[in-house]
């Protein structure tokens, strides 16, 4: 199959990541970054964001993370609201697009 673009592969796979993501105690699950820029390239990761639900832990993002990327066979970043920075999360909260 090759390596193939970030965008490509959530249009190819929107179903399966929203069926992943499913599992685990987070909610809001949208895409970001060079996706929605329309600037991502083979090799860029597909950025995830994800609002963390009550008692969601590390283990659970980690765990979503490999999970996404064994299913994709891509790289993914998970991340939550608060693990980005403070000067970029205003805009990246409000650019963000649901999955």
């Amino acid at each position: 199959m090759g390596i193939m673009k970030p965008s490509t592969v959530l249009q190819k796979n929107r179903e399966a990541i929203r069926q992943a993501v499913a599992r685990y105690p987070v909610s809001n699950l949208r895409v970001f970054g060079s996706v929605i820029h329309h600037n991502d390239a083979e090799g860029s990761d597909l950025d995830l964001l994800v609002d963390p639900l009550p008692g969601t832990t590390l283990f659970d993002l980690g765990a979503m993370q490999v999970e996404l990327e064994t299913v994709l066979g891509i790289p993914v970043e998970v991340l939550t609201p608060g693990d980005l920075p403070r000067q970029f999360r205003e805009q990246v909260i409000r650019e963000a697009m649901p999955v």
